[in-house]
C-alpha cells in the first residue's frame, strides 16, 4: 500500500510539473484527454521509480571510486538521465523533456517520493518488521542461523550520540532558549533524562577524548598533533594513519577491543571502538581491500536517489548560507573574526549537511537492524563554532538543526524492533576569544623563532586550523592530508624548533635533541626563549623538564613551581580552575610530551582564551568552557557519580575536585551501562579451554577487521572487564557458549 501511495503522489507531482514547465510534456502533439494524460503520468512515474530502485544503487556503487563531493555534483546529472530514460519509455512517444528540465523534474519527484515514503513508514510498524526480517535473513545467509532477531521485550540497545564541541553550558542555554526543544523535553520530563558535566584532560580535543571514550585510554596523547622524535613524524589525530596508530596503541594498553565490540556500530568517528559495522570511521580510512574504503559508508545513504538529491540541495543551500553569513560579519565588522573564504564554505557544508545526513541515516539503519550499541559523532556544531564563535547565531542555527536530527532518532526509536536508550554526550566544549595572531600580530611559531634568535617573517601568518572536518573532506576528495598540512609539520632543518598548535595549546620540540629536552639545555642553546614565552601576555604558563627540580611550570614574572607541588587555585594555574594541576601532572608523564608545552592565557571574567590557530572558538588546552562537556542519559541507568563513588570505594584514587573527570572515566561509565543490560560476562581460561571462544585470536581491531571479535562467536569479543582479566562479553541474544568444565 505504501508503494501504491508513493506511486500516486509521484504521478500527481509529474502532472503538476508538466503543467508548470514549458519544456516538459506528457501529451501527444494533438493533445490528450485528462484520463489519458493521467495514465501517461502514471506510466512515467512508475518507470522512473523502477529505474531509481534498480539502476541507481548500481550506479552509486560503481561511483564509489569517485570522490564523494564529485559524486554529489553528479547526482543531478544522473538523476536527470534516469528521468529522460523513463520519459522515453512512455508508449507512443507522449513523453518529452529537455535535458535541463529533466534534472529539475527528477529532483522534485525524488524529494516528494522520499518525503511521502518516510511519512508513511514512520507510522507503519509492519514496514519496520519487514525490513528487520530482511536484515535477519542476510545475517542467516552469512552463516549465523542461530542468531535470533531482538524484540522489544528483550534487553534494550543503546545509541550514543556525540555532539562534537557542545559544552555543558551551551547545551543548557540552548535548551532553555528553545533552540533545542527535544533536549529541553528530555530534561523537563521527570521520567526522561539526567544531565551532568564532566571535565576533560589537559588535551581537550576530539582525538584524546574520543579515543579514551571508545577505547578506554588516551595515554600519550598530549595534543591534537604532536611530534615524535624517534621516528621524526608528526602525529595528527585527524590523519587516518595516525588515528589507526593511536587506536592500536590504546588497544595494546588496555587489551580491550573497545566499547563497541559486542554487536556494535561506529558512525562518523575518528576511531572504530572495536565495532564490526563501520561508516565514515577515520582510523579505518588507511586500510586497503574490499569493503575497507573510508567512503563505503556513503553507499547506503546515496543509493537512494531522493537522499542524494535532498542532500545535494541542502549542501548548496549551506554553501550559500555560509557565504551570506560571512559577508554580513565583514560588513558589520564583527570582532573577533577569522577568514572564512576559499574552500571553507564547502568544508562547512560537508560537515553540517553531508556528514550529518549520512551518519543519522546510518544510525537509523542500525536501530532498524536492532544492533546492541551504536556510537555516532555529529561534528556540525564544532566546525561552525571554530569560525563563527561557540555562542554565535550561526552556531545556534546548527544546534537547531541537530536537535531536529535528535527528534527524528527519538521518534524512530518508538518503532524499532527493540527498545533503545539514547545517551547524548560531548567530547569537549569550546572557549571563545580572539586568535593569538590577531591579538598580538604574530603567531606562536614567530614568537618561538624570535626567542631562538631566528629570523621572523615581517607579515605574521595564521596557523593551520586543526579541524576534523577538513581532513574528512580531503579524504573524501582522495587527497591525502599530508598534501596540505602546515609547513611546521615538515621541518626543513632539524636545528630549528618544530612548533605545533592544538587550539590554545602549543607544543615546541627540538628535533636535534634526543629525548625530552631539559630546561637547562634549552637555556644554554636559546637563553631568551623560555623567558620570552613565559612573560608574554598571551601565554598563561609553560611546562618544561628541569634536570635539577624535575618538571616545572613556568609563569610570568619568573614564577616557577615544580609539578609535584602544583595545586589548584595557586601559582600560574590559579585561574584555570579545579583539576588543572592534576591534568598537567598526568600529561607530564606521557612519553611524547613536547619539550615545551605552552598554554595560552585565560581570562575567567570573559571566559576567553587565545587560540594559536585561526579559530575564534577553540579547544585543546586548559581554560574556560572547552574543558566542560556534558553527559545526558535516561533515568533508570546508574548515575555516573555513583559509579565513580563505587570505584573509589574499591580502592581507585578519587578524582581531583570530585565529579566525573577524564574521558577514561566516561568510558568506564558507558561500559558499565552496556554491561547492565547485556547479559553475563563469562570468564575464559587461557589454557585448557575447549569451548567455542578462541582466546588466541587477536584482540578486536588488532588484525584490521574493524574489531569484530573472535570469529567463532558472532557478536562476542574477548576483552577484560576492569580488573578482572579476559572475559567473553555476551550479546543479549546469542547461542549458548560452551563453558569449561572447571570455570577459572
Amino acid at each position: 500500500m505504501r508503494v501504491v501511495a508513493v506511486w500516486a503522489v509521484s504521478t500527481l507531482t509529474m502532472l503538476a510539473l508538466a503543467g508548470l514547465l514549458p519544456d516538459f510534456r506528457l501529451q501527444s502533439d494533438d493533445g490528450d484527454t485528462i484520463t489519458r494524460t493521467a495514465f501517461t503520468a502514471a506510466w512515467g512515474a512508475g518507470a522512473f521509480g523502477l529505474l531509481s530502485a534498480l539502476v541507481w544503487p548500481v550506479l552509486v556503487r560503481a561511483l564509489l571510486i569517485v570522490p564523494a563531493l564529485v559524486m554529489g555534483a553528479l547526482v543531478f546529472f544522473l538523476n536527470g538521465s534516469l528521468l529522460l530514460i523513463a520519459v522515453r519509455l512512455i508508449p507512443d512517444g507522449r513523453g518529452e523533456a529537455a535535458p535541463e528540465t529533466a534534472v529539475v523534474v527528477a529532483a522534485v519527484m525524488s524529494a516528494v517520493a522520499s518525503a511521502t515514503s518516510t511519512a508513511l513508514a514512520v507510522r507503519d510498524d509492519e514496514a519496520y518488521r519487514r525490513r528487520l526480517s530482511r536484515l535477519a535473513d542476510r545475517r542467516r545467509r552469512r552463516g549465523s542461523p542461530d542468531i535470533l532477531g531482538p524484540d522489544r521485550d528483550g534487553p534494550p540497545g543503546t545509541v550514543f550520540l556525540q555532539l562534537d564541541g557542545v559544552g555543558h553550558d551551551v547545551l543548557v542555554k540552548a535548551a532553555a532558549d528553545g533552540l533545542m526543544p527535544t533536549v529541553a523535553g528530555w530534561l523537563a520530563d521527570s521520567s526522561g533524562h539526567r544531565l551532568t558535566p564532566w571535565r576533560t584532560d589537559w588535551s581537550s580535543q576530539t582525538g584524546a577524548s574520543q579515543l579514551a571514550i571508545l577505547h578506554g585510554s588516551n595515554h600519550d596523547v598530549p595534543a591534537f598533533r604532536w611530534y615524535e622524535k624517534e621516528t621524526g613524524t608528526v602525529m595528527v589525530s585527524s590523519r587516518p594513519a595516525s588515528a589507526l596508530e593511536m587506536q592500536r596503541r590504546a588497544i595494546a594498553r588496555t587489551r580491550d577491543g573497545g566499547l563497541l565490540t559486542i554487536d556494535g556500530a561506529s558512525r562518523g568517528n575518528l576511531f572504530s571502538g572495536g565495532a564490526g559495522q563501520l561508516a565514515l570511521v577515520l582510523s579505518m580510512a588507511a586500510r586497503r581491500g574490499k569493503g575497507r574504503r573510508s567512503r563505503s559508508g556513503y553507499f547506503a545513504y546515496f543509493s537512494d536517489p531522493a537522499n542524494a538529491v535532498r542532500t545535494a540541495l541542502s549542501f548548496a543551500a549551506e554553501v550559500g548560507r555560509e557565504i551570506g553569513q560571512s559577508t554580513r560579519a565583514r560588513a558589520r565588522k564583527v570582532t573577533p573574526r577569522v577568514k572564512r573564504g576559499g574552500l571553507y564554505p564547502f568544508i562547512r557544508a560537508f560537515a553540517t549537511v553531508v556528514e550529518r545526513d549520512v551518519v543519522v541515516s546510518a544510525v537509523l539503519g542500525d536501530m532498524f537492524a536492532g544492533r546492541t550499541a551504536v556510537y555516532a559523532d555529529l561534528v556540525a556544531y564544532d566546525e561552525v563554532a571554530h569560525h563563527s564563535g561557540p555562542r554565535s547565531r550561526d552556531a545556534e542555527k546548527v544546534l537547531q538543526r541537530l536537535d531536529r536530527s535528535l527528534a527524528l532518532i527519538s521518534k524512530i526509536a518508538d518503532h524499532t524492533p527493540r527498545t533503545y536508550r539514547i545517551v547524548l554526550l560531548s567530547d569537549h566544549g569550546q572557549s571563545p576569544g580572539e586568535t593569538f595572531a590577531g591579538r598580538y600580530g604574530l603567531t606562536l611559531k614567530d614568537l618561538v623563532r624570535a626567542g631562538c634568535g631566528l629570523p621572523v617573517p615581517r607579515r605574521a601568518r595564521g596557523t593551520h586550523s586543526a579541524s576534523e572536518a577538513r581532513d574528512a573532506v580531503r579524504i573524501a576528495l582522495h587527497r591525502p592530508p599530508a598534501e596540505v598540512e602546515p609547513e611546521a609539520e615538515h621541518p626543513a632543518r632539524r636545528s630549528e624548533p618544530i612548533v605545533l598548535a592544538s587550539g590554545n595549546l602549543g607544543l615546541v620540540s627540538f628535533p636535534d635533541i634526543g629525548g625530552r629536552a631539559s630546561r637547562e639545555e634549552i637555556d644554554r642553546r636559546n637563553p631568551a626563549l623560555l623567558s620570552t614565552l613565559a612573560n608574554h601576555p598571551g601565554i598563561g604558563f609553560l611546562l618544561v623538564r628541569s634536570e635539577e627540580h624535575g618538571s616545572v611550570v613556568l609563569g610570568p614574572g619568573g614564577t616557577e613551581v615544580p609539578v609535584a607541588e602544583l595545586a589548584d587555585g595557586a601559582g600560574p594555574l590559579a585561574v584555570f580552575g579545579t583539576g588543572a594541576a592534576a591534568a598537567v601532572r598526568r600529561t607530564d608523564t606521557f612519553p611524547h610530551v613536547a619539550d615545551v608545552m605552552v598554554n595560552s592565557m585565560y581570562d575567567p571574567e570573559t571566559g576567553t582564551v587565545h587560540a594559536f590557530e585561526e579559530q575564534i572558538g577553540s579547544h585543546g588546552g586548559l581554560g574556560g568552557e572547552q574543558a566542560h562537556p556534558f553527559l545526558l542519559w535516561p533515568r533508570g541507568m546508574t548515575d555516573p557519580l555513583d559509579i565513580v563513588a563505587a570505584e573509589t570505594a574499591e580502592g581507585a584514587p578519587p578524582p581531583p575536585g570530585g565529579g566525573l573527570v577524564g574521558a577514561e572515566a566516561v568510558h568506564r561509565v558507558l561500559n558499565r551501562w552496556l554491561l547492565e543490560f547485556s547479559g553475563p560476562q563469562v570468564p575464559v581460561r587461557t589454557e585448557g579451554f575447549t569451548g567455542a571462544a578462541r582466546v588466541d585470536e587477536p584482540f578486536p581491531g588488532e588484525r584490521g577487521d574493524g574489531g569484530q571479535g573472535p570469529a567463532d562467536i558472532p557478536g562476542a569479543g574477548a576483552a577484560p572487564v576492569h580488573g578482572r582479566g579476559p572475559v567473553v562479553r555476551a550479546a543479549p541474544v546469542l547461542r549458548e557458549i560452551p563453558l569449561p568444565e572447571t570455570p577459572s
